[in-house]
């Protein structure tokens, strides 16, 4: 089918982009600058721009079919009106287009973050999004957004949310490039020992799980699912899987939890304040209490439902994965 696929030249949106294209799908591309993605056609603009939105999904004669949209601010701090503007209002944008072009399946690529509640997640399914209650500004506007996507799943256009958690893998900038920095400088604690069990995403699964929520919308259409390896491990292995990965030594500080929280919570506050972050080289501040939550609490997820319901099933283990990470940072 003809597939709209957002915010391409990101981590992730850049593996869904190919893995949809090797599956046989004509695909264009929705980003701010080129996806860099081989057999893609991309339209270059911002998910808040209803007429670049128009022209990416329709504007040749020929809409697309689908739409999976991954697009987002992502970020642990900044303007909490600049994560409204694009995670809502460009959500919103892109679900209007959508149905006044006749798509049929629309993919609505979410996060776990919209159900964390600041406690642990054990063996759950796909809790329903939570923006009063889900920590920080992004977490929240996204479970505005999923909230917003499901709402518009009819008939006429088969709406599927799907939550990759904490997606990772060689040439990650998010999470891996930030982790091995940190543990070069010493500043990546482990918050109770880094004994929390949580589940990760190695990135070929995460983009081969949104390809099956998309082929099998038809099925899947109006519900949530959380994708994951299946593979939950405590916190301080797989971070010291993946410095040890890069060549550099893991964390092996451990502070308690609630000193954690706190320190994340002081972070915040000054981190809003004129000029800090950028005295600080403009980088993610180095801690936050949603941070610290997600540190030092349990966040591993039934794959049950997803797996039946998507037939679908990841083939790269996390050790795999690790052993792809050592290799991408031997080759420098």
């Amino acid at each position: 089918m003809r597939v709209l696929a957002t915010g391409a030249s990101g981590f992730l949106g850049r593996a869904v982009a190919a893995h949809l294209v090797a599956a046989g799908h004509e695909v264009r591309t929705l980003q701010r600058r080129p996806s860099g993605v081989p057999g893609v056609t991309d339209v270059l603009g911002s998910v808040t721009d209803a007429s670049v939105v128009a022209d990416a999904i329709a504007g040749d004669g020929r809409s697309v079919e689908g739409v999976v949209h991954l697009a987002a601010k992502v970020s642990l701090a900044g303007d909490p009106d600049d994560f409204r503007r694009v995670n809502v209002e460009g959500t919103r944008t892109l679900l209007d287009a959508a149905e006044r072009a006749g798509v049929t399946r629309f993919v609505q690529v979410s996060s776990p973050s919209v159900a964390h509640l600041g406690t642990s997640l054990a063996g759950v399914g796909a809790t329903p999004a939570s923006p009063e209650h889900a920590r920080g500004d992004y977490a929240r506007t996204k479970a505005e957004a999923e909230l917003l996507a499901l709402a518009r799943d009819s008939a006429a256009m088969h709406v599927v949310a799907v939550r990759p958690h904490i997606v990772w893998g060689p040439g990650d900038t998010q999470l891996i490039e930030r982790v091995v920095e940190r543990a070069r400088r010493g500043r990546v604690p482990l918050l109770n020992g880094g004994t929390a069990l949580i589940d990760t995403t190695y990135v070929d699964n995460a983009a081969s799980g949104i390809v099956a929520a998309l082929h099998r919308a038809d099925a899947a259409h109006g519900n949530a699912y959380v994708i994951t390896n299946g593979e939950p491990r405590p916190v301080g292995d797989l971070l010291a899987g993946i410095c040890l990965a890069a060549g550099v030594r893991p964390p092996h500080v451990s502070l308690p939890a609630a000193l954690g929280r706190a320190a994340g919570s002081l972070v915040e506050r000054l981190w809003a304040l004129p000029g800090v972050a950028a005295r600080a080289g403009g980088d993610e501040p180095p801690m936050t209490r949603f941070l610290a939550e997600q540190l030092s609490t349990a966040h591993w997820f039934d794959q049950r439902d997803t797996r039946r319901d998507l037939d679908w099933t990841p083939t790269v283990s996390i050790d795999e994965g690790l052993r792809r990470l050592a290799a991408h940072y031997a080759q420098g």
